[in-house]
C-alpha cells in the first residue's frame, strides 16, 4: 500500500518523534512549526539520529542540498566513515556537519557579490525543511551564502519573504481579535507541465540535447487541433513511467496528486497537494529532477523546456499561493458569505493592492529565454499581469467602492436533462483559464512562471509585496478609534484605487493587450524589457524594507538572469550555426543533387519533370538564403560576444540575434517540406510528437 511507504525516505516528524528525546524533539518541532531559534546544543543529538536512520535505510553518504542562482540544485557528497585507531573506520556525523557546511563558492553565479578568487561559501542547515535520502545520500536541504553573508541561493530570500508575510499577517490577524495564532505560513502547490519524448530521436537531435528545444522543425500534418490528447487515454509506456514516477515521489514524502495529458501531444502534467512554500519548492525541485531520472528508465526523455515544439503549446509552471495559519485557517478562503467576511475583504484588497503596484516584479519573477517564447502565445497569459477574480467577488468589491448593498448570487443547480444523473449546485463564478493571476476559490492561481523555473522566484515576490502592503495596512488600521469605520474606508479606497489590475475576460484576446495599456497597465514582453524594473526606487525600497534582499544582492541577481539569457540564446545560435552548416545545408544539398539527376535521367528519356526542375529552383533558393544567414548569424554572434556589458548584449540579442534566428529557422524548415525524409539528417516533428505510444 502507499501508506505503507509514502515518505518512508524523508527524515520527518514521525521519525524525529520516534528517534528523538521528547525535549530534543519538542524543540525542534518548535523551531518547524514556530519559527523558533534553533537550539544549536541538541544538533549532536539530531545529526546522530540523522545518520543511524540514514545508514539503516542504506545511506553511505551525506550532502548539504542547496539551490545556487544557477537554477538547480547542487550537492558534494561526504562519506559518514572515520577512520578508527585498528585501522578498520566507524560511521560518524557531527553536529557541525549537520549545521554548517563549507562550498567552494567560486563556480556559482555571484552577480559580483565575491570575486572569483575568493571561493569560501556557506551552508546552513534548514531545519523546516526535513531531510531526505536520495540515491543512498542524506540529503540535508540547506541555505547559501558567501562568506560576507549575501544570499547566493534561492532557499534563503524564499525564507526570509515567508518570515516577512508572518510578521505583517499575524498584525493584521491581531486587528480582527485573533491572537492565538502562533504562525502564518504561505502555501503554495505548483502544477508541472512536461513532454516526453523518445531517448533515440532525442539522441539525434544536437539542438534537444544543447538547448532542450528544438530550434528547427516543420510542423507535423497534425498537432493540437483536434483537441484529442487534452485529458485523453494515457498511452502504455506514459502510464507506466507515471506509476514508476509516482513510487518515487511518494517515497519522498512528495505529494504527487493528479496526473493527465496535456494540451499538445506528447505533453502531460503532474499536480501536487499544495504545502508549505519552502518544502512545495524543495519537492518541485526534486519533482523536476526524478522526472529526468525515471524517463531515462522507460527510454524516454522528459522535456521541461517552456517551448520544446514550435507550432503547439508549450509548458508553464502555475503557481497555485494561498496563505493559512497554523491552526489550518486559509486567510484566503471567502465563506459563504464573502461581502461579511471583512478579515477575508481585507486579506484579498492587500493581494489586489500589491499585485498592481508590483506587477512589474511580478513578471520578472518569471522572466527566461524559454519564458519569452511562451508567454503571450495561445497557450499562456500575456505578458501583461492581471488579476481574476469572477462575478461574486467583483460584484462584492463594486459594492464595497460604491459604498452600495450587495445582493447575492444565487447558487443554481445544474440540470443535465437526464434524471439518472446527480443534481448539485454549481459555482457562483466560472474559471478563467487565461487570466495570468486567477483566483480559483480559496487561492490565485499565477500561471506566467515557466515549467522549468524554480517556484522560488515568483513566490518571494508575492510574499514580499503581500507582505509590504499588510503592513501599510496595519500601520494605518492599529490605534484606530473606529476599526470598522476606518476599516471600511480603507477597503473601498483601495479596490478605487487598484481594480484596473482585475480583468474578468479572455487574456488571450489581442483587444485586451490594448486595453491593459489604456488602463496603464505594463507589457514587458522580454526579459531585457522587464528586468531593469528591479532595480527602480519603489522595488529596491519594498525589498529591502521586507528584509528580503539587500540592494546588492537585488544588483547581482540582475546581473544573474541578464547573464543567463544571454547565455543561454547565444548557445541557442551557436547550435543553429552548426547544425544549419555540418546537417541541414549537406541535407538540402545531397537531396538537390538527386533531384538533378532525376531530371537529366527524365529528359533523356523524353520525360517531363516539372517536379524536379520547380524543387530544385526553390530548394537551390532556400539553400541561398540559408546559408548567407548562417553567415550573418556567426558574424552577429561573434560580435555579441565582444560585448562586456550584459545589459547591451541583452538588449541585441532581443532586437538583432534572435529575430536573425528565427529567420534562419524560417527558411531551414520550409526546406524541410521539401526534401527527402530519409536524407533529412533528424527526427521530425511528427516522429518526435507521436512516437511514444
Amino acid at each position: 500500500m502507499i501508506s505503507d511507504y509514502f515518505g518512508s525516505m524523508v527524515f520527518d516528524d514521525r521519525v524525529m518523534k520516534a528517534t528523538l528525546s521528547a525535549e530534543v524533539y519538542e524543540s525542534l518541532k518548535k523551531t518547524i512549526d514556530e519559527g523558533e531559534q534553533l537550539d544549536v546544543r541538541l544538533a549532536s543529538a539530531v545529526a546522530d539520529a540523522m545518520k543511524k536512520w540514514a545508514i539503516e535505510k542504506g545511506a553511505t553518504h551525506y550532502t548539504h542540498w542547496f539551490q545556487p542562482l544557477n537554477g538547480v540544485t547542487a550537492e558534494k557528497h561526504e562519506s559518514f566513515i572515520s577512520p578508527s585507531p585498528d585501522g578498520r573506520v566507524i560511521m560518524e556525523f557531527s553536529a557541525d556537519a549537520l549545521i554548517k557546511g563549507e562550498s567552494d563558492a567560486s563556480s556559482f553565479p555571484s552577480g559580483g557579490l565575491r570575486a572569483t578568487f575568493e571561493a569560501r561559501g556557506y551552508t546552513a542547515w534548514d531545519p523546516t525543511s526535513y531531510a531526505f535520502i536520495k540515491d543512498k545520500t542524506l540529503c540535508i536541504p540547506t541555505a547559501f551564502t558567501s562568506y560576507g553573508g549575501e544570499a547566493l541561493d534561492k532557499k534563503t530570500p524564499l525564507l526570509r519573504s515567508m518570515e516577512a508575510l508572518n510578521k505583517q499577517a499575524l498584525r493584521i490577524l491581531t486587528l480582527f481579535g485573533n491572537t492565538t495564532v502562533k504562525r502564518v505560513r504561505a502555501m503554495v502547490g505548483p502544477e508541472q507541465e512536461y513532454f516526453l519524448i523518445d531517448s533515440d530521436m532525442y539522441e539525434k537531435r544536437k539542438d534537444l540535447i544543447f538547448t532542450g528545444r528544438t530550434l528547427f522543425g516543420a510542423s507535423a500534418p497534425k498537432g493540437q487541433e483536434l483537441d484529442d490528447h487534452y485529458y485523453g487515454s494515457i498511452a502504455q509506456r506514459v502510464a507506466e513511467f507515471m506509476q514508476d514516477l509516482n513510487v518515487e515521489l511518494w517515497k519522498l514524502g512528495i505529494y504527487a496528486k493528479t496526473e493527465h495529458n496535456e494540451v499538445a501531444p506528447a505533453q502531460h502534467e503532474l499536480a501536487p497537494i499544495y504545502t508549505t512554500t519552502n518544502i512545495a519548492t524543495d519537492h518541485n525541485q526534486l519533482t523536476m529532477e526524478i522526472m529526468k531520472k525515471v524517463a531515462q528508465r522507460h527510454k524516454l526523455v522528459c522535456l521541461l523546456h517552456e517551448k520544446p515544439f514550435n507550432g503547439v503549446n508549450g509548458s508553464g509552471k502555475h503557481n497555485n499561493w494561498s496563505i493559512a495559519t497554523d491552526k489550518g485557517t486559509n486567510l484566503l478562503k471567502p465563506g459563504k458569505t464573502p461581502h461579511e467576511n471583512a478579515q477575508f475583504l481585507l486579506f484579498l484588497c492587500a493581494v489586489i493592492k500589491a499585485v498592481d503596484e508590483y506587477q512589474d516584479l511580478l513578471r520578472i519573477s518569471v522572466a527566461s529565454a524559454g519564458n519569452d517564447h511562451r508567454l503571450g502565445a495561445n497557450e499562456a497569459p500575456p505578458a501583461v499581469v492581471s488579476m481574476f477574480l469572477g462575478e461574486e467577488l467583483t460584484a462584492v468589491l463594486d459594492a464595497i467602492e460604491n459604498d452600495a448593498p450587495y445582493e447575492s448570487v444565487e447558487r443554481k443547480k445544474m440540470l443535465f436533462g437526464v434524471p439518472a444523473l446527480p443534481q448539485f449546485l454549481r459555482d457562483t463564478t466560472d474559471r478563467n483559464r487565461t487570466s495570468p493571476f486567477a483566483f480559483t476559490g480559496n487561492k490565485f492561481e499565477f500561471r506566467m512562471p515557466g515549467s522549468s523555473n524554480s517556484i522560488a522566484e515568483p513566490n518571494v515576490m508575492l510574499n514580499a509585496s503581500v507582505a509590504e502592503v499588510l503592513e501599510e495596512f496595519a500601520d494605518r488600521l492599529e490605534g484606530s478609534e473606529n476599526f470598522a469605520e476606518d476599516l471600511n474606508t480603507l477597503l473601498r479606497e483601495t479596490i478605487k484605487a487598484h481594480k484596473r489590475i482585475i480583468f474578468n475576460g479572455n487574456g488571450y484576446d489581442s483587444a485586451w493587450v490594448k486595453e491593459a495599456e489604456g488602463r496603464g497597465l505594463s507589457n514587458l514582453k522580454t526579459t531585457p524589457d522587464c528586468l531593469p524594473k528591479v532595480l527602480e526606487k519603489k522595488n529596491v525600497d519594498m525589498l529591502t524594507r521586507q528584509g528580503v534582499f539587500t540592494e546588492t544582492e537585488i544588483r547581482a541577481r540582475y546581473e544573474i538572469t541578464l547573464e543567463n539569457y544571454a547565455k543561454t540564446v547565444m548557445i541557442e545560435a551557436a547550435t543553429m550555426i552548426d547544425m544549419a552548416k555540418k546537417e541541414i545545408l549537406p541535407a538540402i544539398s545531397a537531396f538537390s543533387t538527386k533531384l538533378v539527376r532525376a531530371t537529366n535521367d527524365k529528359r533523356n528519356y523524353g520525360i517531363e519533370a516539372t517536379y524536379e526542375v520547380v524543387a530544385a529552383n526553390k530548394l537551390a533558393e532556400l539553400t541561398t538564403l540559408t546559408y548567407s544567414t548562417t553567415e550573418i548569424l556567426e558574424k552577429t554572434l561573434l560580435k555579441i560576444k565582444a560585448i562586456a556589458d550584459v545589459t547591451e548584449q541583452s538588449n541585441m540579442i532581443r532586437d538583432i540575434m534572435i529575430p536573425k534566428m528565427a529567420e534562419l529557422r524560417r527558411y531551414a524548415d520550409e526546406a524541410e517540406t521539401m526534401t527527402d525524409e530519409s536524407v533529412w539528417p533528424y527526427p521530425t516533428y511528427d516522429k518526435l510528437l507521436f512516437a511514444v505510444r
